[in-house]
């Protein structure tokens, strides 16, 4: 029997060619599964093969043919690829923005000193003790100029004083999100996009949603402190983290943003990101 396989397998005439056809198409199957899962573009994605399935079983050759319902199928599936492009279009660019981000392609961006962590932990863990809201966004391979635009331009070094007085309750600047990059402070007071993600728990509030939200289109890391709850969680690709301290904000930082302790850090995060849904 084994040789019957065997001898069945070399007539296929495959070479090198074809498997890496093969595991490439695997790995795009996999990761637009991934990207689809647990999204309203899923749904659709449904619909769409049902339309399907209903066009091919009404055709003329078929059991089930139905003239004016095999026609209004086929217009409808004529249209379907511009409905598709307009309908994911959020879907679309995250999927690119994804490819762009993989390790073939970066470019390598700054990483953040001790220094610089110890001063946004220490402001994180500060504001949530009191407790008062807040955002802080540090930028990775992809820059933010809508964002920073959106708010008020500082480019100021970062330190702990600095965000502090940003979110203190009644600042012009408290309202909206911090953006660092480049290891500077480039503006305060933006103005984030919210998620639409449907999973996403109602108990979270807008601060949550636009971490989620910016994080689901670019590569940035998000800091978000509950006002209500007075917890901290971290965001990234358009994932929640559990509540982090003082210790595990510093490993969630670390494992995202690179670093010395960056692979210690990426196995200690793992065990407390929680998806959005």
């Amino acid at each position: 029997m084994i040789h019957s396989v065997v001898n069945q397998v070399s007539a296929l005439n495959i070479d090198w060619r074809d498997l890496v056809d093969i595991v490439i198409m695997t790995i795009l199957i996999y990761q637009l599964g991934l990207l689809l899962r647990g999204t309203r573009a899923l749904q659709t994605l449904l619909g769409v093969l049902l339309v399907l399935l209903a066009y091919g079983m009404t055709a003329p050759e078929r059991f089930l043919y139905m003239r004016t319902v095999h026609r209004v199928l086929g217009h409808v599936l004529f249209y379907a690829p511009f409905a598709i492009i307009i309908l994911f279009q959020t879907t679309i660019r995250r999927a690119l923005a994804r490819l762009g981000r993989t390790s073939l392609l970066r470019l390598g961006y700054a990483e953040m000193t001790d220094r610089m962590l110890d001063e946004i932990v220490q402001a994180a863990v500060t504001l949530a003790a009191r407790p008062t809201g807040a955002l802080i966004v540090i930028e990775r391979e992809q820059a933010l100029p809508d964002q920073i635009d959106s708010g008020i331009q500082l480019d100021a070094s970062i330190s702990y004083d600095l965000l502090m007085n940003v979110f203190t309750p009644g600042s012009p600047m408290h309202d909206g999100a911090v953006i660092i990059g480049e290891g500077r402070v480039k503006a305060a007071s933006c103005f984030l996009p919210v998620t639409t993600n449907p999973q996403l728990s109602h108990e979270y509030g807008s601060r949550h949603r636009a971490a989620v939200g910016l994080t689901e289109e670019y590569d940035s890391v998000v800091i978000v402190i509950s006002e209500e709850r007075g917890t901290i969680r971290g965001a990234v690709d358009g994932v929640l983290s559990g509540p982090l301290d003082r210790s595990s904000l510093r490993t969630f930082l670390r494992s995202h943003l690179g670093g010395r302790d960056a692979a210690h850090a990426g196995a200690a995060t793992a065990a407390s990101r929680t998806h959005a849904a």
